[in-house]
């Protein structure tokens, strides 16, 4: 479905190329000033901006149409939209006979008879995650926690000191790249996740596999743990605020924030649309064919995605935080 949390629910609408897309933020505490210059701060980064990102340019100016008034937080559910300005529908034509590999044509047309959105991938766009960049504004709002993300790997680099080059290079080569990101959350707030199904990795994975493109999460040193034992991997307590000497679990014990960092790892793929010709199966000729896709599409997209992960795990954490101060 397209609303998730209990307690600070969100809920996204809208496709690609429609006449809009937005969210709906409901739960969000009465009283609170909105601060425009962080939603805009944090669209700007989401923007195609950086090398390897698609030219489709979009002004991306919200419109609030309920919930704030007199600029502040009236407590009752934000509707905000943003309109979608520079569409090229064209580009799209012949993806429901051809459908694009490691795309969602294929399972959309399934899925929805035949009936779905394709142009610019409808609902299934990461254009969507405009919505999720915003509802995660409202929560920095009135979280204190504070994340920060950097890239780990971009496709076989570690050495990050000259990839804007990769990138290009890769971009005119008309394919894609993927990267490994971390993101650290501080100033975390101790106690927070409602085991078993409500753990904070539960919670958060839930809401990242939500975003396009991303395939894999983790949380602290995550697979590279299976090469410690227990002796090594173990954080040991420092003092009576549960500091610990490492942080292998990446600030989560039981489910259960430890007051320690928040460390998460996602793995973003390569964008499935790529210029180079590529194999598909013709739905209506019943044969294999050759597919060139034409259109704007990014050939590097996890730049753009930082925010959008930053934003999404900051959703998750005022979700727990209300649910935390429910009992309280």
């Amino acid at each position: 479905m397209n609303s998730i949390g209990k307690l600070y629910r969100v809920s996204i609408f809208g496709e690609s190329h429609g006449p809009s897309i937005g969210v709906l933020i409901d739960g969000f505490l009465p009283g609170i000033k909105v601060d425009y210059e962080l939603i805009h701060s944090d669209l700007e980064r989401r923007k195609p901006t950086y090398v390897g990102s698609t030219p489709r340019k979009e002004k991306d100016e919200i419109i609030i149409e309920s919930g704030v008034y007199k600029g502040y937080t009236t407590g009752t559910p934000i509707l905000i939209r943003i309109l979608n300005e520079n569409i090229v529908s064209k580009d799209y034509e012949g993806f429901q006979n051809t459908p694009r590999p490691s795309h969602t044509d294929f399972v959309s047309n399934v899925k929805y008879k035949g009936y779905h959105n394709l142009p610019g991938s409808g609902h299934f766009s990461g254009r969507l995650t405009t919505g999720l960049v915003v509802a995660g504004s409202f929560a920095k709002m009135v979280l204190n926690m504070k994340p920060t993300s950097e890239f780990i790997q971009i496709g076989e680099h570690k050495d990050l000191k000259d990839i804007d080059a990769y990138i290009e290079k890769i971009t005119n080569e008309k394919d894609s790249i993927g990267a490994h990101i971390k993101v650290t959350v501080s100033k975390m707030e101790k106690g927070l996740g409602e085991p078993f199904f409500e753990s904070v990795e539960s919670k958060l994975s839930q809401l990242l596999y939500s975003i396009p493109g991303i395939k894999g999460v983790s949380f602290g040193i995550g697979f590279d743990g299976v090469c410690l034992r227990g002796s090594s991997y173990n954080d040991i307590i420092i003092d009576k605020d549960g500091t610990t000497k490492t942080n292998h679990a990446g600030g989560i014990n039981g489910g259960i924030t430890n007051g320690n960092d928040l460390v998460v790892n996602v793995f973003m793929r390569p964008a499935a649309s790529i210029g180079i010709p590529q194999q598909t199966f013709d739905m209506k000729e019943n044969k294999m064919t050759t597919l060139e896709i034409k259109g704007r599409h990014d050939s590097f997209i996890a730049r753009r995605a930082l925010v959008v992960i930053e934003n999404t795990i900051m959703i998750g954490l005022l979700d727990l935080l209300l649910e935390k101060k429910s009992r309280m």
